[in-house]
């Protein structure tokens, strides 16, 4: 059986060269990425795929689902730049997981296509899920796999430090995704299998005030909602499983925006049969 990671980004060459032809956010300019966020540095050989595949056997991965980030900021651009960039980047990767004999898969962005395994969708997705009904009506009836990542914040502040975003934002939209998908889209589309990026933003650390309002925390117990363990460690992981049990967290690890070692060494960590669930049994049930 294989090893995977759910949670992997890679930027095709094409996809690199239209960021680099753009004169507004989000571009490649100077050899750094620039967004709404800020001026981040850009190496290009991460986002080459012999180089991610090295990078694969060296952490002993089989298999990397990769996905257009939506904290890239395409959401806020006006919708035939945002169209013209997901089509060209989905174009690129679907080339680039023919040729891997089966060592990458990915997730479309926004959109259910053939020869993708789910649909990337930001965490405003599910936080105002009425406005994707469509997609998420069209995600159920295919039997998706439905991947919810973070989303820019928004410009930095000066009374803010430079993690405040990475750190506040993300996670914050994550937990409300995941309380809204709780609140009204499960009962809205039953059957979606969906996979919650940072683990929903630490969603279990929710549950108990939950229960101060009345909610029956069980029924937050969903067996069709996933959480990948990206960017935390140990005791973060451990409270997930407690509250949810192994069988719904999956590995991910962000790769290349962070280094996936210390995620990798924390699953691992807790022995071959944890691991196994995360890395083997869950993804490669979800991926089916």
């Amino acid at each position: 059986m294989a090893t995977v990671d759910l949670h992997q980004h890679l930027w095709p060459a094409g996809f690199v060269a239209a960021l680099r032809a753009r004169s507004e956010v989000p571009r490649l300019q100077d050899g750094e990425l620039v967004t709404v966020e800020g001026r981040f540095p850009f190496d290009r050989e991460v986002h080459e795929p012999a180089r991610r595949l090295e990078l694969l056997d060296r952490h002993g991965i089989d298999v990397a689902v990769l996905s257009l980030q939506p904290s890239l900021g395409l959401e806020a651009l006006p919708e035939a730049e945002r169209e013209e960039l997901e089509l060209l980047w989905s174009e690129e990767v679907r080339d680039i997981v023919a040729a891997s004999a089966g060592r990458f898969r990915a997730h479309a962005p926004r959109r259910v296509l053939d020869g993708f395994v789910g649909t990337c969708v930001g965490a405003s997705a599910l936080i105002e899920p009425e406005g994707e009904a469509s997609l998420l009506d069209e995600v159920e009836r295919a039997n998706g796999l439905l991947f919810v990542h973070p989303e820019a914040t928004g410009p930095p502040t000066p009374d803010k430090p430079e993690w405040w975003g990475w750190t506040a934002g993300y996670p914050a939209q994550m937990q409300a995704a995941y309380l809204s998908w709780l609140a009204t889209g499960r009962a809205r589309w039953p059957s979606v299998r969906v996979v919650f990026a940072l683990l929903a933003g630490g969603a279990p650390f929710q549950l108990e005030r939950l229960a101060h309002r009345g909610v029956n925390v069980r029924s937050a117990l969903d067996d069709r909602a996933y959480l990948d363990v990206a960017t935390y460690g140990r005791r973060a992981i451990e409270l997930c499983i407690e509250t949810f049990g192994v069988e719904q967290l999956v590995y991910g690890s962000d790769t290349p925006v962070v280094d996936p070692a210390p995620t990798l060494a924390a699953v691992r960590g807790f022995g071959d049969a944890v691991a196994q669930i995360l890395q083997i049994d869950t993804p490669t049930a979800l991926l089916a």
